[in-house]
């Protein structure tokens, strides 16, 4: 089980993957805006995602969890 973190504190204006998927390395998850930039957070291991902790809308702050995967 590994988890893609929040690089930083900002607000989820996307979220671009569902429980279930299967992700690779590279691949967006989410798109956080920070600072009136919108950047684009990948998943930084392969493998099924099993848990999304975020919606859009959401304001996280940074290491937060933002999705799961096994």
């Amino acid at each position: 089980m590994s988890e893609v973190r929040s690089p930083m504190a900002g607000l989820v204006v996307k979220v671009a993957t569902v429980v279930g998927a299967e992700l690779h390395v590279g691949d967006t998850v989410v798109i956080i805006e920070s600072m009136k930039l919108e950047i684009p957070v990948e998943a930084t291991t392969s493998g099924r995602v099993t848990e999304v902790m975020v919606t859009e809308g959401d304001f996280v702050e940074e290491a937060n969890v933002l999705v799961v995967v096994d």
